[in-house]
């Protein structure tokens, strides 16, 4: 595959993987259903194993640490390793990573976003839309999309993004940067 094949096709193929697993429901031979679900096992197996001998090869010197982070930072491979259970970062950090990438986007719209809490049990997501983009009356729809796509690359076990809407203005740091707030559930 090359690099133009990007989060959302990676998203794309596994639903269409998913929906092909799906269909193995619809066979009317029980011996079939069962024999395709442990072809599929096996081959996740095999790639998961593979792919985890891979990582202990690379993270022993820093040389190779390098390269996992690397690899992390792409969201393909980043989510082939959390199909795998391979990835080193969990929900939360891969959530504060994706609003990091997108505030730059959101604040050049007058806008921010605070992440108020992450179930990583439920993969939910809760977020607080901050400020505005200069009295456009689509801004909270356009930040909402901009933020979810950029969780949805990122994160993609996180399967509820729940936006609570616009505070007035945000926490800041002493330095003015937008405080993240964190609660725990």
């Amino acid at each position: 595959m090359s690099d133009d094949f990007d989060a959302r096709e990676f998203q794309s193929q596994l639903r269409r993987l998913d929906d092909l697993l799906r269909d193995v429901d619809q066979f009317t031979d029980p011996a079939a259903q069962a024999h395709m679900r442990a072809i599929a096992r096996a081959i996740l197996e095999l790639h998961g194993a593979g792919l985890g001998r891979i990582l202990d090869h690379i993270t022993e010197d820093a040389a190779g640490a390098r390269v996992l982070e690397e690899c992390v930072r792409d969201d393909v491979v980043g989510g082939l390793l959390l199909l795998h259970g391979l990835h080193p970062l969990g929900l939360e950090e891969r959530v504060l990573q994706a609003l990091e990438r997108v505030r730059p986007r959101l604040r050049s719209h007058g806008g921010d976003v605070e992440l108020v809490g992450v179930d990583v049990d439920a993969g939910a997501v809760q977020l607080r839309l901050v400020g505005n983009c200069h009295g456009c009356p689509s801004s909270a729809a356009t930040m909402k999309l901009t933020i979810e796509e950029a969780i949805i690359a990122a994160a993609p076990d996180a399967t509820v993004i729940d936006v609570l809407g616009v505070a007035d203005s945000p926490q800041v740091t002493p330095d003015g940067r937008p405080l993240v707030v964190l609660t725990v559930t």
